[in-house]
């Protein structure tokens, strides 16, 4: 394994992101919005994120921009990130297809929103959250290097920490007594014990 067939991996897992999400956000378009939180403050979360997870990585791939910050290859460490990279695009594309209708990509919520608590939601309140976090820690695994590496986890650390209490806040508006009995029996990113 070399960091050229590592690049060529990480932009075929882009390519599945893409694919995955692509016809849910068609889907979102077309759904009537109850109650939103979209902000200046939100975009700029989103973007950061994503500047993280793809806009650093893809930089340094096509330009080698941070080659001052490569530590040596290490095809384990490689080999692990693959993993969990497929075990990020598994979980994201399972978490899409079990909220349906109820995804958006900002906080919002739909007329017709219905309170998912099956499936991976049975035990798990953000899989969505859960499935970001590996894809940073995947990248970290797969770049031998320190700013394309850790820039995805500072992208979603910031996005987690900024929004998850938000987005809960408005499920609770909207579902109430519903939401916190089902926020007792669930963990928010990973199953409770």
């Amino acid at each position: 394994m070399t960091s050229t067939i590592i690049s060529i991996l990480w932009v075929l897992g882009m390519i599945g992101v893409y694919l995955i999400r692509r016809p849910h956000q068609k889907r979102a378009r077309n759904q009537n919005i109850k109650d939103h939180q979209r902000s200046t403050a939100e975009r700029t979360v989103l973007a950061l994120a994503t500047v993280g997870l793809v806009v650093i990585p893809a930089i340094n791939i096509a330009f080698k921009t941070f080659r001052f910050a490569d530590y040596p290859f290490n095809p384990l460490l490689s080999s692990i990130g693959i993993i969990i990279l497929i075990a990020f695009l598994w979980l994201f594309h399972i978490s899409h297809r079990q909220l349906g209708k109820n995804w958006s990509i900002t906080l919002e919520i739909r007329e017709k929103h219905k309170l998912v608590t099956d499936g991976l939601y049975k035990y798990i309140r953000h899989p969505m959250y859960s499935a970001l976090w590996l894809w940073a820690v995947s990248q970290a695994f797969l770049f031998n290097n320190w700013i394309t590496g850790f820039s995805g986890l500072v992208g979603v650390a910031i996005l987690y920490f900024s929004r998850v209490s938000k987005e809960e806040a408005m499920m609770r508006q909207t579902f109430g007594k519903e939401y916190d009995d089902y926020c007792v029996k669930t963990g928010r990113i990973f199953p409770k014990l």
